[in-house]
């Protein structure tokens, strides 16, 4: 237990100085095509640019997350927004989780103002996150209510899925003790 916490503190701290860094162009990530889609299993074409770990399934979902290094930033948001013993709290849930590369996408005033903000900062984030399983059947026609209280909808068919209608998830249905986990590559904005 000890070691899962200092391990998740660990990379979350690791994330939080690797944010200006990425925004500033320094890092970059690869999107890796040709993973095997299923739609029982994990899908899409960015699924094998992220490390698999076989563990993160017996993990709660934020030390699942700080398994996947294409999730560093939104690990180390939900560190500094104090959403980890929430998140990690809830049975069951599904997590539409910004990459890297979304965060990339936001521009660094905005980013810099977002994580200055801790109430805006959970509304963003919990807008993410949805207090249910969601399956992949259930994503080709889905409107689902968030944990921010706001709705979401994905579309698609196939292994090509979109939330909101601009964000696609690159990697889905990712297992982790409590929550099941779709990679997108947006940050997506709960509704004024």
């Amino acid at each position: 237990m000890r070691f899962t916490r200092t391990r998740t503190a660990r990379a979350a701290g690791a994330a939080l100085f690797a944010i200006p860094l990425a925004l500033g162009g320094l890092a970059s990530q690869s999107h890796a095509q040709g993973a095997s889609p299923s739609p029982s299993g994990t899908f899409g074409s960015g699924c094998s640019s992220i490390a698999q770990k076989a563990n993160t399934a017996k993990d709660k979902v934020v030390e699942a997350a700080a398994a996947y290094p294409q999730l560093s930033q939104l690990v180390a948001a939900t560190v500094r927004a104090k959403l980890t013993s929430t998140l990690d709290g809830k049975p069951d849930i599904t997590i539409f989780a910004p990459n890297n590369k979304a965060f990339q996408k936001v521009t660094v005033s905005q980013l810099s103002s977002l994580l200055g903000n801790e109430g805006q900062l959970k509304k963003v984030l919990t807008y993410h996150v949805v207090d249910k399983k969601i399956t992949p059947d259930q994503l080709s026609k889905g409107s689902f209510t968030t944990v921010e209280g706001s709705k979401l909808t994905t579309s698609g068919s196939g292994t090509n899925f979109k939330v909101n209608g601009k964000a696609n998830i690159v990697c889905g249905n990712l297992q982790a003790a409590n929550a099941t986990i779709y990679v997108i590559d947006s940050v997506l904005q709960p509704p004024s």
